[in-house]
């Protein structure tokens, strides 16, 4: 059986557009989206007193969510006890929203410490959330270096943001 190239070729990932042409991505965007007033343009989920919940603008999955500390540091040793308690509590708080809003069946969470560790920002940390499903990983980025997403942003936000409001409102 021959590998049906032809039938796969082409993938359309229109929204990834908006990263490749972007000149001079906003380092400020955790910043900005902690002081924000209109949550959905940045993508906040879930706000606390000391730390709030968001998704990532250019997930490595659908679902990739971040628990951010208002106070911006690199140094997990300069967070307060409160902000530790409240990064973790956000951070088991979306694997709930994505088990409701996404049927997540497991999840890879973690910190990127320092530009060699891979830190996208390496002077705001963040808790990285992301979901995963069994058989998640295929053939894609092996053979072309390709991942695929399998939905939107905003629709992806509102699923959440609906299961928040359920869990919210349960007993």
């Amino acid at each position: 059986m021959e590998f049906p190239k032809a039938a796969i070729e082409t993938l359309w990932c229109p929204w990834r557009v908006e990263y490749f042409e972007t000149k001079d991505r906003n380092p400020h965007f955790l910043e900005d989206a902690a002081r924000a007033s209109d949550d959905a343009a940045h993508f906040v989920i879930t706000r606390r007193k000391n730390a709030f919940l968001m998704m990532n603008r250019y997930p490595y999955a659908v679902g990739h969510l971040m628990a951010v500390p208002y106070r911006k540091t690199a140094d997990p040793a300069a967070l307060g006890a409160n902000e530790v308690t409240e990064l973790w509590q956000l951070t088991v708080h979306a694997q709930a929203l994505l088990r409701q809003a996404a049927n997540a069946q497991g999840f890879n969470v973690g910190l990127n410490l320092g530009e060699c560790a891979g830190a996208g920002v390496v002077d705001h940390l963040h808790i990285h959330i992301v979901p995963r499903w069994s058989g998640d990983t295929n053939f894609m980025p092996i053979i072309s270096g390709t991942r695929t997403l399998s939905d939107g942003l905003r629709g992806l936000y509102d699923k959440l943001v609906s299961a928040q409001q359920r869990i919210e409102s349960a007993p």
